[in-house]
């Protein structure tokens, strides 16, 4: 039994309202009645997703001629300190059908419900084979969500999941939650080097060649109903690009707004430190700890990347 849930919306969220949500286990002893699946494409800290007890899909990265499973033997850090000491481009594949089959089986067998909630398929072949497996393992009753996103705002959704399944709430309850941070929420970076979009095919080589000649610092979304990539701005420094994110989201929400923000970077702690001083001068930001975008993501961006997730504040106020 298999549903899918995708709607053309994007997404963010705000940990310590999550934690409002109200808890309808009226047991002794507590039982989710969902089980939550993701992939690799999600940026979540490990102790958070060992607390909520998600489930991931495995996204390989290859480099140098030795394939890593991304999170699992190939963290953030070492990654980017990889890729500082070599000249070779990473490849990555999207999980295979076998090993969506093997979770929703070991799941299956728990008798629970499964939500599989995943990087948005304008930008990979993993739901697509997450569905195609369910077909495989007919016991299971999957229910399908396209993020239409990936990072922080995609690991935000697994997190309101995860609480909610925690919570005692049913499919149909989350699936309401998660539509509503889809349409909420934004993501953007900017990288100071093109060459790893180039090579991973996330840009046509022209146009790469252009923009590098030109010193071209793109400021890059992604649509909420094709879930692909956008270019939102264009910038001829890295340091105008960086000054350009703040004036995309100020003329989203405003100045002076109260959003929540999560910074990420691949290894460029000093342009994060220089985006978290801008954005604080024009917004009231409360800040989630910052994190090291997901090695098989920053395979297609390089270690130059500084990006966020970003939504109003009042967002989950409602959670009760």
């Amino acid at each position: 039994m298999h549903k899918d849930m995708t709607a053309p919306l994007f997404i963010i969220l705000k940990p310590s309202s999550i934690k409002k949500i109200e808890n309808t286990n009226s047991g002794a002893e507590e039982k989710n009645p969902m089980q939550i699946v993701t992939d690799r494409g999600a940026d979540i800290s490990p102790e958070l997703a060992q607390e909520l007890k998600i489930h991931f899909a495995p996204l390989h990265i290859t480099l140098n001629g030795r394939t890593y499973v991304s999170g699992v033997d190939l963290q953030g850090e070492e990654f980017y300190e990889m890729l500082s000491q070599t000249d070779s481009f990473p490849t990555t594949s999207t999980p295979s059908q076998g090993d969506f089959v093997e979770i929703y089986k070991q799941l299956a067998k728990q008798g629970e419900e499964i939500l599989s909630v995943h990087i948005s398929s304008g930008l990979s072949g993993t739901l697509s084979a997450a569905r195609t497996a369910a077909e495989l393992v007919p016991e299971a009753k999957v229910t399908f969500f396209d993020s239409k996103t990936l990072s922080c705002p995609l690991g935000w959704m697994v997190e309101a999941a995860g609480r909610a399944a925690r919570a005692g709430w049913d499919t149909p309850r989350t699936l309401q939650l998660l539509e509503k941070l889809r349409e909420k929420t934004q993501g953007l970076f900017t990288l100071d080097s093109l060459n790893y979009l180039i090579h991973g095919g996330r840009i046509s080589h022209l146009k790469g060649l252009l923009g590098s000649l030109l010193k071209i610092k793109p400021i890059i979304g992604v649509d909420k109903d094709s879930g692909k990539y956008i270019t939102l701005r264009q910038d001829r420094t890295f340091g105008r690009a960086l000054q350009g994110i703040v004036q995309v989201i100020e003329k989203w929400y405003g100045p002076g707004s109260a959003l929540r923000i999560q910074l990420l970077h691949g290894k460029n702690p000093e342009a994060v430190a220089a985006l978290k001083e801008s954005l604080s001068a024009v917004f009231q930001v409360t800040w989630l700890p910052t994190l090291p975008i997901a090695p098989v993501l920053g395979a297609h961006t390089g270690p130059s990347l500084v990006g966020l997730a970003v939504a109003p504040i009042d967002v989950f106020t409602d959670i009760a």
